[in-house]
């Protein structure tokens, strides 16, 4: 187990290129097992949670290779197999495995899926997708017993615009006999590259990144390759490293318009922000001014912005306000936050009221997620003193060689194991 150790203060400057895209790529992993024959993917990011992913979908016959940023999966020839539990329980997107794997060998074991805990992630719309194309599921001693004779198209309704049910049906689908429409579909951009991943394959996908997307079924999907594009919450984590620290930062090599939102919030707290073709620039001044954020699904603002943003209103001027309405527990960050200085109450469990203090202090904090990970490590750039962040792993799972990126901006972080009781910087 390690931490990361950090001395504030240091204002951020300087260009970063963005790494591949963690949710993009783990749902191309858990579809890649449609493709019958070799894939290879490009811009494949090195953190935890694609590394568990591919161990995972080892255990099903595939063959996986890394070489420095490529992946090469070969799912010729998977089989019914007994998994890891602990495995499958680390991550999230285990659980959508099951529609591609089912398409793919027909019957399916496969413990309940685990995670960030973020609050109440039903897998209902994905079991109720699930058995509209004709599989038969059910949950006995926590794993999930699948099977099917055949996938048949079927019209569907989310209730919800569920980014995760809409990108494992969506996949599924693709080998399902005749037509499938998804209706209140997820527009997030992950589920338009997943999209152009599967059509790479000869899938037939229309209305990817609209409410309606249709699903004309085919008989095989083919080998490609394919690159990943740029982590969009990686970017926005690094525009507002630049703000938190008074700073002057280029991300490059994303897509500004996914952005959209992070923009217009960073602009509304008086950063001067410029973007051009593949990149954006903050230019944040020594104090920024207080903000009203409500999370919603895209294009919204993220919600995966939403703990970084609350770091960032911390040192904001005025009292700012943070409604989550996707996730109602993602307040793992509050109470550390506090810790360092902030001044942040709690109302209604989902609804942070943030009043801005003049500094931050540098504390012991642990990190309860992926994203209040990430907000921790931000304050610990801006905070007076030193700042020892545990539990990293949980920021492991998304961040590539964070502490680098951040080094090479200018800020002062390294890794240490946790028995150390200072803070070596």
């Amino acid at each position: 187990m390690s931490a990361f150790a950090i001395k504030g203060g240091q204002r951020l400057v300087g260009e970063v290129d963005v790494a591949g895209s963690k949710n993009t790529a783990l749902a191309i992993l858990s579809s890649v097992v449609l493709v019958d024959g070799l894939t290879v993917l490009h811009n494949v990011p090195d953190v935890s949670d694609t590394r568990t992913k591919a161990k995972l979908i080892e255990r099903f016959g595939a063959k996986v290779e890394w070489s420095e940023g490529t992946l090469a999966i070969d799912a010729t020839h998977l089989e019914m197999a007994e998994t890891d539990e602990e495995m499958v329980r680390s991550i999230r997107t285990s659980f959508y495995l099951l529609g591609p794997l089912l398409a793919r060998i027909g019957r399916l074991e496969l413990p309940a899926p685990g995670g960030c805990r973020i609050g109440a992630r039903p897998v209902d719309y994905h079991i109720k997708g699930l058995n509209s194309l004709g599989a038969t599921i059910e949950l006995q001693n926590g794993v999930y017993r699948a099977k099917t004779d055949a996938l048949v198209g079927a019209d569907m309704l989310l209730e919800k615009p569920s980014a995760g049910a809409t990108q494992h049906l969506m996949a599924t689908a693709t080998l399902a006999r005749g037509c499938t429409v998804i209706r209140n579909a997820a527009m997030e951009p992950e589920i338009v590259a997943l999209a152009d991943f599967l059509k790479s394959c000869g899938a037939r996908i229309e209305g990817a990144g609209t409410s309606v997307i249709t699903v004309q079924g085919v008989s095989a999907l083919q080998p490609s390759e394919f690159r990943v594009e740029a982590d969009r919450i990686q970017a926005g984590t690094y525009l507002v490293a630049g703000a938190i620290t008074a700073g002057d930062v280029r991300v490059n090599g994303l897509r500004p318009e996914h952005q959209a939102a992070v923009i217009s919030k960073l602009r509304d707290a008086g950063a001067e922000v410029s973007e051009g073709h593949d990149w954006v620039r903050v230019q944040a001044p020594d104090r920024l001014k207080a903000l009203t954020v409500r999370t919603m699904p895209h294009p919204g603002f993220p919600t995966d912005m939403q703990q970084p943003m609350a770091a960032l209103l911390t040192l904001a001027e005025g009292t700012s306000v943070i409604e989550e309405t996707i996730y109602e527990s993602r307040i793992g960050h509050v109470q550390e936050l506090n810790r360092m200085g902030a001044n942040i109450r709690l109302e209604g469990g989902s609804c942070a009221i943030i009043t801005g203090v003049d500094s931050l202090s540098g504390a012991s904090v642990e990190a309860s997620d992926l994203r209040a990970g990430a907000a921790l490590v931000l304050a610990g750039l801006a905070a007076q003193g030193e700042t020892l962040v545990k539990n990293i792993h949980w920021i492991d799972r998304g961040y590539q060689k964070l502490e680098q990126t951040l080094t090479d901006l200018g800020g002062v972080i390294k890794r240490v194991p946790t028995e150390e009781q200072e803070v070596p910087v």
